[in-house]
């Protein structure tokens, strides 16, 4: 490997990042194609059913991609989907070498790695594979587990405290961390909360483009997450602002024959007449859902730890007290510090007067 390999490639991942809110459910591939130590063609895939990276790299080389190197983030597919095989494509284009930064789990890229070598085109990699795995976690967890990834997001006072007694809770961060939020909506499948937090605040959790702070911010609110109310006793009532558009809204319970006109119900009770947590992220993943967001009260939150399911937590930090009397981010019945849950503290930055806390679940309680 040289270091040319690692600067084109990370040119790549760099052009993934493009499709960061957009290419889901697919992931975010970027590529660059190298002749003479010149780049000749880029591309990225910026949305599901439209060209991949390597298509859109190889129209901007055009007729000089023959011999050339090309740099892709992801393994190229070999596959018939929605678009041809990637890995077809560059053997048609004549390329002599491809370096790759992550293989590709899923059964359908049918080992275009392999594909290529029987070609004839050298095949280097990984390079840069943290890096590479880093942007599309999500889609890498779902294939291989057939689990989205988790993300847990709690805006809190410096306390520790979510919301006053009463349920009051609006708001405790500022403009730049609820914009956050939003982006944080955006690059998700799904957004999950609880019927607690839905009959107190009639949130409508869905992506405004006004609050996202980005330049294609319409097109990227465009592509609604799907909204997932968990209602293990079926309170929900028509009129919810959850229930509207934009979007779509999912209804998990464990009411059997529990049904709201125009809303789709799922039905997913544990042995407890409760909603199936690890049921329902399991449906999630069959629904190609890479990436979900959990927004709910303590009580919700606190059941998605205590079960092993999050991977990430997102703490917005208020510069404000709220006090004992206020509600916890988490309800966790410990008596013993043995049952602590440890975390990995991987950022943490201002966004206005409030603090981002990002920390990955290190070890996690066995997952049913």
């Amino acid at each position: 490997m040289s270091a040319g390999d690692e600067s084109y490639m990370a040119r790549a991942i760099e052009l993934a990042r493009r499709g960061w809110y957009t290419a889901r459910p697919n992931p975010r591939v970027g590529c660059v194609i190298v002749k003479d130590d010149q780049i000749i063609g880029e591309g990225w895939h910026q949305r599901a059913g439209e060209p991949h990276a390597e298509v859109n790299a190889l129209r901007a080389a055009g007729g000089a991609a023959a011999g050339a190197t090309v740099y892709v983030s992801l393994e190229p597919c070999n596959h018939q989907g929605r678009t041809p095989p990637c890995a077809g494509a560059l053997i048609e284009a004549g390329v002599s070498r491809v370096v790759y930064g992550v293989k590709d789990p899923h059964k359908d890229a049918c080992n275009g790695l392999a594909t290529l070598v029987e070609a004839g085109i050298e095949v280097f990699g990984p390079v840069l594979e943290s890096e590479a795995r880093t942007i599309n976690e999500g889609f890498l967890q779902r294939i291989t587990t057939g689990r989205p990834r988790v993300t847990l997001k709690v805006a809190a006072s410096l306390d520790g405290r979510t919301a006053m007694a009463s349920g009051e809770s609006q708001w405790i961060t500022g403009p730049q961390a609820r914009s956050d939020v939003q982006r944080l909506r955006a690059r998700s499948g799904a957004i999950i909360t609880g019927i607690g937090t839905v009959l107190q605040d009639d949130p409508a959790m869905t992506v405004r483009p006004e609050q996202l702070g980005l330049p294609d911010a319409e097109a990227v609110a465009h592509n609604q997450p799907l909204r997932v109310i968990v209602d293990s006793k079926f309170r929900v009532r028509e009129g919810l602002k959850i229930l509207q558009p934009p979007g779509e809204a999912l209804i998990a319970t464990a009411e059997p024959e529990a049904r709201l006109p125009g809303v789709e119900t799922l039905s997913i009770a544990n042995s407890e007449g409760k909603v199936s947590l690890p049921a329902l992220l399991d449906e999630l993943g069959k629904r190609h859902c890479n990436d979900v967001l959990v927004e709910a009260g303590a009580k919700l939150a606190g059941a998605f730890v205590h079960e092993g399911l999050v991977d990430e937590l997102i703490v917005y930090l208020a510069p404000k007290l709220l006090g004992s009397r206020a509600m916890p981010m988490l309800e966790l019945s410990f008596d013993k510090m043995a049952q602590a849950i440890d975390l990995q503290v991987t950022d943490v930055r201002a966004l206005g007067s409030d603090w981002r806390v990002t920390a990955r679940v290190t070890e996690k309680p066995d997952q049913p």
